[in-house]
């Protein structure tokens, strides 16, 4: 009872999400998973309406409030999806690689997997947190650094952790081949060689040329938060999950 609860409670979030106007043949294909050459050409035999009128206009502009009909039923606005997944080690951040594995690959049960994208992309020797989702104006606001929102590392290091580092990492450091010092970030000590580093920007290999900065490398790295999202403990590497209602609107501040 308390998981239906939950899911309708996540059910009706999702349509109180405004959704822009979109072609229809894309609203058709994103509803039934259906690609968008075969929607054109079942729209061509006067299988689609919009508000009661047969249409062959695949462009037509139509929104979440048209009454849009394919085969003779009603067809509901495609909602938008978000997940978080823990990223194995060794995979990379992409749809397609010649010589590993990728976390796009590990979504192929979800329909339109080609429509998602990675809020935040980890390297390839990299675990943790990555979320994923179809809504791009929700992960732009997730990693554009104009919106503040921080990403936790769990770091550990081939030496010890100064404790001067803390202040510097605050300051902000001077990378090679950069013009410009790191934002401020938060480095929190968790013992010799171990800490958590929170960044509040995303530099090609940030967290590795950080430490390399101050003369020490990074010998292990796993993201566990991104703004107030936490990294479900429960699923294991390559696991992934549904976002709720609350990471949802969290992480939308």
């Amino acid at each position: 009872m308390v998981l239906t609860q939950a899911s309708a409670r996540y059910t009706k979030f999702l349509h109180s999400i405004k959704l822009p106007n979109m072609r229809l043949d894309k609203y058709l294909s994103q509803s039934t998973g259906l690609s968008r050459k075969d929607i054109k050409r079942l729209i061509h035999k006067d299988l689609a309406t919009v508000n009661g009128m047969v249409t062959r206009d695949s462009s037509l502009q139509v929104s979440e409030d048209d009454n849009v009909t394919f085969q003779e039923m009603v067809v509901d606005a495609p909602r938008p999806r978000y997940f978080m997944m823990n990223k194995p080690y060794g995979y990379v951040c992409s749809s397609e690689d010649p010589t590993n594995a990728t976390v796009m690959g590990l979504l192929i049960d979800e329909p339109r997997p080609t429509d998602l994208h990675l809020a935040g992309r980890l390297d390839l020797d990299t675990t943790g947190l990555l979320l994923i989702t179809d809504d791009g104006q929700w992960s732009h606001r997730l990693t554009s650094p104009k919106h503040k929102q921080g990403k936790r590392y769990l770091v550990e290091t081939a030496d010890p952790i100064e404790a001067s580092t803390v202040e510097l990492f605050a300051q902000g450091v001077q990378l090679i081949n950069e013009k410009q010092l790191t934002k401020p970030a938060t480095l929190e000590i968790l013992g010799s060689h171990q800490a958590y580093l929170t960044l509040m920007e995303g530099r090609y290999h940030q967290v590795k040329r950080m430490f390399a900065s101050v003369g020490n490398k990074v010998t292990k790295l796993h993201r566990d938060r991104i703004s107030h999202i936490d990294l479900d403990e429960s699923l294991a590497p390559g696991e992934y999950r549904e976002l709720t209602h609350e990471e949802i609107n969290i992480s939308a501040q």
